[in-house]
């Protein structure tokens, strides 16, 4: 049995639906199972990583499971899991993890969900993901109205990945014990700006898209208006500042899956009818 927290979210959902096409039985954490579509061979895991204790009637018999970071209390959660037998977790982080800099929220957030897998007592792997290409999906809203995406950060190049690489990746270290103590940094591969990324979703639909980058200005002005300060200060931190380069190219899901990751031009070609 293998436990999958956020299970319908972009990175939990995958790694729910990787698991159920190799016919492994999994509980999939959700809040509300009336509004869960799960595919067969998941059942629906009425709990919330805010309350450590409701875990506890969902994890006899799970072998392994997939954690989000973040929660208040991390070390709890993987207490859960150590009391109930769980053998194996894997912990989603982020690229900024292991700088050890906790002034920044991102990655003081994601070091303390890191560190509560490694004290846990049980066997752990950490995947550090670069930004993902489903964060595209934001531009939906103006391109329901128009041909114009007006977004921040237009002149980073990102090497993004597909969601579903995170997810198989994760299937691989949940199976597998040649992935315990392993911390897999996963990128795409290619680094991409913004625009290149919406003239490739502009060829898939047969749109004439254009990007233009928001000043830092109004990028400030936006993020204020939609996350506390300190996540602010955090994304400044970011990509203002230049602590973190999501441009570096890695080749860590060639070498766990067999293949290489997956393009934009694939993710794009899969997910065009969510952008119509």
């Amino acid at each position: 049995m293998y436990f999958v927290a956020g299970a319908t979210g972009n990175v939990g959902g995958a790694v729910v639906e990787a698991l159920t096409e190799q016919g492994l039985p999994v509980r999939a954490l959700v809040r509300d199972a009336s509004r869960a579509q799960l595919p067969d061979g998941a059942t629906a895991a009425v709990a919330d990583l805010d309350d450590p204790d409701s875990l506890g009637p969902w994890l006899d018999g799970v072998e392994a499971a997939f954690m989000l970071p973040g929660y208040p209390d991390m070390p709890a959660l993987y207490e859960r899991l150590r009391d109930a037998g769980v053998k194996r977790a894997v912990q989603l982080s982020g690229g900024s993890a292991g700088t050890g800099d906790t002034s920044n929220a991102v990655t003081a957030m994601m070091e303390g969900s890191e560190a509560a897998a490694r004290e846990s007592g049980i066997a752990w792997t950490v995947l550090r993901p670069s930004a993902f290409m489903s964060n595209t999906l934001r531009w939906l809203p103006e391109l329901r109205t128009g041909d114009l995406v007006r977004a921040p950060w237009g002149d980073l190049p990102v090497a993004c990945i597909d969601a579903a690489d995170i997810a198989a990746v994760a299937v691989a270290a949940m199976t597998d014990d040649a992935h315990d103590g392993a911390v897999h940094r996963l990128t795409g591969p290619r680094a991409m700006l913004p625009a290149e990324q919406l003239d490739i979703i502009g060829r898939v639909l047969d749109r004439p898209l254009r990007f233009e980058g928001l000043t830092l200005e109004e990028t400030r002005a936006q993020l204020e208006a939609t996350m506390p300060e300190k996540y602010v200060h955090a994304f400044w931190d970011f990509y203002v500042d230049g602590s973190l380069d999501e441009s570096l190219v890695l080749h860590t899901v060639e070498e766990v899956l067999g293949r290489p990751a997956r393009t934009f031009e694939q993710w794009a070609e899969a997910h065009a009818d969510d952008f119509r």
